[in-house]
């Protein structure tokens, strides 16, 4: 748990650092284009190609840093995104033994979170992987689990937060026989 844990915060902070330097690339790009209040105008025939000159000079040195940062960040997105792939299992789809087991473990319900973070009532149609298959989650019986057609579609291919994993099981705990593992998620190993 407590690598699935550190994946998903490293994940939001990368997202949220990006859209952070986004934003600051734009608001600095904005007001490099804005001309300042009591500018000086030159008039005369190379007056245009001056301005332009000077705009652009303006923008692409308020812009730099800020462009370094977004580039940065991109490189470190398209890095953890190919390091996803290394770790894909090779197996895609859960097995007939893990549907059933995953299934009966479940009771047929499906156990993904309906609203107010109670278990969803509705009957289980899929196996889906808790952790994402596309973001190296495993094909095992511990990343297995119940999940309606409603549910699934919703999950998509999303890393659940850590709160939603502790919460499905503290559920499981209700469910599943005393000798069962309640633990949901697991992670391939980098290939």
């Amino acid at each position: 748990m407590v690598e699935l844990k550190r994946i998903y915060w490293s994940r939001m902070a990368l997202r949220g650092a990006l859209l952070a330097v986004t934003i600051w690339l734009f608001l600095t790009f904005v007001s490099a284009v804005i001309p300042k209040a009591g500018g000086d105008i030159v008039s005369g025939p190379s007056s245009g190609i001056g301005v332009v000159r000077g705009l652009f000079d303006g923008v692409a040195a308020t812009v730099m840093l800020p462009a370094v940062f977004v580039v940065v960040l991109t490189v470190v997105a398209a890095v953890t995104n190919a390091r996803d792939v290394r770790r894909r299992d090779l197996a895609r789809r859960f097995s007939r033994q893990q549907r059933r087991e995953g299934m009966a473990r479940a009771g047929g319900q499906c156990e993904m979170e309906a609203g107010f973070r109670r278990r969803c009532s509705r009957p289980a149609e899929h196996g889906d992987h808790f952790y994402p298959w596309s973001k190296g989650g495993s094909t095992s019986l511990q990343n297995f689990v119940a999940a309606c057609a409603r549910c699934n579609r919703a999950k998509s291919a999303r890393i659940p937060s850590p709160g939603q994993q502790e919460r499905i099981e503290r559920r499981r705990r209700n469910y599943v026989t005393p000798d069962g593992s309640v633990s949901v998620g697991e992670r391939q190993p980098l290939r």
